[in-house]
């Protein structure tokens, strides 16, 4: 028994280490891993030295620890097995439950938006998109923020290629406010869809990005526009951050906002 709870806290401690050396950027030293840790340096150093002769981590020239390339080749296979819908599942029906209404996953094919996976309200009057229905990326909230990926100039050409086609009065059509509307809803980490695509009804939309940084998906929460609340704001990018995290994305989505 006692072997079996020292292997244990072996493992513990080399989480731990491994948890510390995540968060810094550039390679750190074992005092501050120790004093990160709560461990004794010559304990601290001790599993670090067999974790190095596993490639779990590594050290530069000055002996500093860094992660390692056997943690780097085993998130690649991960990486590769994810099933981005099977991840989002429950993440938006935790989120469909805190909202009432339906939630989308979203991803871009060219200068289109796909309705991939959805967790659908249980109200007898909802938004609903079907799986595998498309809609141009100008009037979709998810759509709006992967054009303001690209920039200035690829919100351009897109409306060069397409010219913008109108599907309800509220369509954006003209290119300048477009790109306005796209860079500031970026900044500000979520954008509106204000019976842009479909009178009667409003969404909110996020990104959700993958271990590199890349948009690999969106979020949104779709309703009719006279239920969409300002509240959900934060909700939905908490929504989003989390199914970042799930994919392997580090760094923190922009601060919760409200929507104005």
């Amino acid at each position: 028994m006692a072997t079996k709870t020292s292997a244990i806290q072996v493992i513990d401690r080399m989480a731990s280490l491994i948890d510390a050396i995540a968060q810094y950027d550039e390679p750190v030293s074992l005092k501050f891993l120790s004093a990160d840790t709560g461990l004794h340096p010559s304990t601290a150093f001790r599993i670090l030295a067999s974790m190095e002769t596993h490639e779990w981590i590594g050290r530069d020239p000055s002996g500093g620890y860094r992660l390692g390339v056997k943690l780097l080749q085993l998130a690649g296979r991960v990486r590769a097995r994810i099933d981005l819908r099977d991840e989002a599942r429950r993440v938006m029906e935790g989120l469909r439950d805190k909202v009432g209404e339906t939630v989308n996953l979203i991803v871009r094919e060219d200068d289109e938006v796909v309705y991939v996976e959805r967790a659908k309200s249980n109200r007898m009057m909802r938004v609903e998109q079907v799986v595998g229905s498309r809609a141009p990326l100008h009037v979709t909230a998810v759509g709006k923020l992967m054009l303001a990926e690209e920039g200035e100039a690829g919100c351009r050409s897109y409306a060069e290629r397409t010219r913008l086609p109108v599907y309800t009065p509220n369509t954006m059509t003209d290119v300048d406010h477009l790109v306005a509307s796209a860079q500031r809803d970026l900044a500000r980490g979520y954008s509106l869809d204000d019976e842009e695509a479909e009178l009667g009804v409003g969404c909110i939309g996020v990104l959700v990005r993958d271990a590199s940084g890349h948009v690999v998906a969106g979020l949104s929460v779709s309703s009719p526009i006279e239920r969409r609340r300002a509240e959900w704001v934060p909700l939905v990018m908490e929504a989003a951050r989390q199914l970042s995290e799930r994919l392997g994305f580090a760094e923190r989505l922009p601060p919760a906002a409200t929507a104005s």
